[in-house]
This record gives C-alpha cells, sequence and structure tokens, in this order.
C-alpha cells in the first residue's frame, strides 16, 4: 500500500489543490492532507481548525483521502504517517524552483523523496494569497474555491455578492 503525504497552508484550498489530490487519490492507495501552522507566514485568514474543516468537506467524495494539520516539519509528519512520499503540485517554473529545493533539503534531512504533480494549465494561476485578495475586496472567486470554501470565505470577507456553484 502507498501512502502519500500532501502538506500545504491551504488558506483556503482552492480547485488546484482539489485538483491535485484527486490526482493523488488515483494514483496512490492513501492521501493524507496536512494543513500547515506555518508561523513565518503570519496569522492565516482562517484557522487550522477551519482549514481542516473546508478540507474535509472539500474531499468528502474521496474515500482513500484523511485530513490533520500539524505544525512542525513537513518530514516529521511524513514519518509520523508512514507517508512513502511527499506529494507537492506544481503551477508554474517558479514553484518548481521553490520545490525543488526544499524536496532535496527534505530527503537529505530524512531520506524522504518529493514526487512532484502538475496542475492542469487551466488552474495555473490559482494561488491562495489571490483568491483572498480578491474576496477581500469583493470580486468573485466562485469559480476558483469548492462551494464549502467560498460560504466560509463569503462570510470571512463580508463578500455576499458571490454565490457558490455546484462545482467542489
Amino acid at each position: 500500500m502507498t501512502r502519500v503525504l500532501y502538506p500545504g497552508s491551504f488558506d483556503p484550498v482552492h480547485l488546484g489543490h482539489l485538483e491535485i489530490v484527486e490526482s493523488a487519490s488515483a494514483l496512490f492507495d492513501s492521501v493524507v492532507v496536512a494543513a500547515v501552522g506555518n508561523p513565518s507566514k503570519g496569522k492565516g485568514l482562517f484557522s487550522l481548525e477551519e482549514r481542516q474543516a473546508m478540507l474535509r468537506e472539500s474531499f468528502s467524495h474521496l474515500d482513500n483521502v484523511e485530513v490533520m494539520s500539524f505544525s512542525t516539519l513537513v518530514v516529521n509528519v511524513a514519518k509520523e504517517v508512514s507517508a512513502d512520499f511527499i506529494v507537492k503540485g506544481l503551477r508554474v517554473v517558479q514553484d518548481f524552483e521553490s520545490e525543488l529545493q526544499m524536496a532535496q533539503m527534505n530527503k537529505e534531512i530524512s531520506g524522504v523523496e518529493t514526487l512532484f504533480l502538475p496542475t492542469a494549465s487551466r488552474r495555473s494561476f490559482l494561488a491562495s494569497k489571490l483568491i483572498r485578495e480578491i474576496a477581500s475586496f469583493g470580486g468573485d472567486v466562485s469559480t476558483m474555491v469548492p462551494s464549502p470554501v467560498l460560504e466560509r470565505l463569503n462570510e470571512r470577507v463580508g463578500n455576499p455578492a458571490a454565490k457558490p456553484t455546484n462545482e467542489g
């Protein structure tokens, strides 16, 4: 049985993340999606508990996906959940450059390999930071995030204009 760890901040989770998890779910026996509490990124828009809830709702259609959160090194979590690999999504060349360095560091300190999954080009522009910014200014992000996320995002930033879609 092959088990993988997909770590990220997921603040908030978007359809690019959903695509990576769906791909990993089809490729591997078990996928652990882990939201990180990263002090260097400051306080997020959503708490770790809120992000976990949104992740669970967004991935509820996938039987082999479980969700957790952590505030330690990714390699420690990989060991804790007995992950065979760490999975990271790639959107653009800059993602590869930063993720490759992290993958090499993780391999050096733990021996855990990282596998890269590319997103479809129609999702390559999605970034949680941009989604937060657009939503905070009243923009419509309904085509970018799963419905459970859109509802919470609109509540948090006070954006009643955007309506949930059926995707996600």
